[in-house]
């Protein structure tokens, strides 16, 4: 790795990547553009990277940096996610990923070819239109001359309570890939031991599926089913008060890995403003640092492949070159941190009690399905309901 470790970031949103790289790198990592159109995104990343240049459009961005050791790209998940619109990588948001693909082919014109891209992405791209959106993206790397690995990770690996599974794909023209994605394994959480005192589940759901973690939240989301960008709900079986709560923007940010307030700058005053969006969209710091880690020191690997005939949805890691594709068995946990407990992140007394509205929406829809059946949850939500019934006017969601 050179002495100064230069990225720029596409698609930046409110820096995820690049904090997790200057985490992991220390002085060693420099910032030399940030591309981002969102205005409240536009806000945080120019009150966190200050010195940094912030180019405001990817379809106006016309050159990269000269020299360049990873260029990341975050691109909109919007029509690739299952709350989103799945309209597939030529949707108007996701198919903005052809832009990189541009810059990298502007840099090979120029004898500029990058070392490493880093695309980090929902996994249900993987299976969206058959696995259309996986194999344009490895598609357009291998006419670049580019070698790639993916690796679908569930964020929990780094130590933080979110189960938010996410595709980190890396591509380099002169480095293995496979050295940094597959050279850690670890074996996944075994969820009888975690902690039973909290409960995260997302309340805008109930018919079709109920976001489900014990001693964690589910995936914390730009929006919902019902369009509402909004934290999940925490059950607190053991509170003798309120059982139903929603964690602050606060709590959420560090769930991610950000510092507590990393979106201040955003603040609308809303109590759904821009902030809630910005954190669901983010990448996971910890992911990233992680990734920067095994830049910094890559690894021999141990795995097996078989090839890939690309029919159908895609695994959840695989590698490959020009136009072949090996599909390898690993598990969505490099690695297994400190796991940190949920109520180690919440102070339930700081935190909005769910709303008699929220609380009877959400129980009028489980009880037309089979879910959310946890010992104790249903009789708790029917309870809260009622008993939540006075203070319809006094608590908001």
């Amino acid at each position: 790795m050179p002495s100064t470790f230069r990225v720029a970031g596409l698609f930046a949103g409110i820096g995820g990547i690049e904090l997790g790289f200057h985490r992991a790198l220390g002085d060693r990592m420099e910032t030399v553009l940030l591309c981002e159109n969102w205005e409240p995104a536009k806000q945080v990343l120019a009150d966190r990277f200050p010195a940094v240049d912030l180019h405001s459009d990817v379809k106006t961005l016309k050159n990269l940096p000269g020299r360049l050791d990873l260029l990341t790209a975050g691109f909109p998940c919007t029509d690739l996610s299952q709350a989103g619109r799945t309209a597939g990588i030529t949707g108007a948001q996701s198919g903005l990923v052809a832009h990189v693909f541009e810059m990298l082919e502007l840099a090979k014109k120029r004898r500029r070819k990058l070392p490493w891209l880093m695309i980090e992405n929902v996994p249900n791209m993987l299976a969206l239109d058959r696995g259309k959106a996986m194999a344009y993206l490895v598609h357009e790397l291998g006419k670049l001359g580019y070698r790639w690995a993916y690796r679908v990770v569930d964020s929990r690996f780094t130590g933080v309570p979110q189960r938010r599974r996410r595709v980190v794909l890396l591509a380099s023209c002169v480095h293995d890939p496979r050295e940094v994605l597959f050279s850690d394994e670890a074996e996944a959480i075994d969820e009888s031991q975690l902690a039973d005192d909290a409960f995260g589940f997302y309340w805008t759901e109930g018919r079709t599926g109920v976001g489900w973690a014990r001693d964690a939240i589910p995936t914390l989301k730009g929006g919902s089913s019902l369009g509402i960008p909004s934290p999940p709900a925490i059950w607190l079986p053991k509170e003798s008060e309120s059982r139903f709560v929603l964690p602050t923007i606060e709590d959420s940010e560090a769930l991610q890995g950000f510092d507590r307030g990393w979106t201040a700058a955003a603040s609308d005053g809303r109590r759904n403003g821009p902030r809630w969006k910005l954190v669901g969209n983010a990448v996971t710091v910890g992911v990233s640092e992680w990734v920067a880690t095994k830049l910094l020191n890559p690894s021999t690997f141990e795995v097996d492949s078989t090839p890939w005939e690309r029919d159908g949805a895609w695994p959840s890691a695989a590698w490959g070159e020009g136009e072949q594709a090996w599909k390898v068995e690993l598990s969505e946990f490099p690695r297994q941190a400190g796991y940190q407990h949920l109520l180690e992140f919440i102070e339930p007394t700081q935190c909005t009690p769910l709303s008699h509205r929220a609380a009877s929406g959400f129980w009028s829809r489980l009880q037309t399905s089979n879910l959310g059946r946890y010992p104790g949850f249903r009789e708790d939500m029917a309870e809260y309901v009622e008993r939540s019934r006075p203070l319809v006017a006094q608590v908001a969601v």
